[in-house]
């Protein structure tokens, strides 16, 4: 299973430990929506492409 990890805001470390319990023993990718003009049409594909997609605030 592939789990896209999408992140709003820059993760503390509470957010850091939950996405690497639920990332153990998955396929990983990830999202900085909080960076500087994020890339819409690759989050769009890296959506599709994931199983699960986990947005983190």
């Amino acid at each position: 299973m592939k789990v896209l990890s999408v992140y709003r805001s820059e993760p503390d470390e509470i957010v850091k430990k939950l996405v690497d319990i639920v990332n153990r023993d998955r396929e990983t990718d990830s999202f900085a929506l909080h960076a500087d003009n994020p890339d819409y049409d690759a989050l769009v594909d890296k959506i599709f492409a994931a199983d699960q997609t986990i947005c983190w605030w």
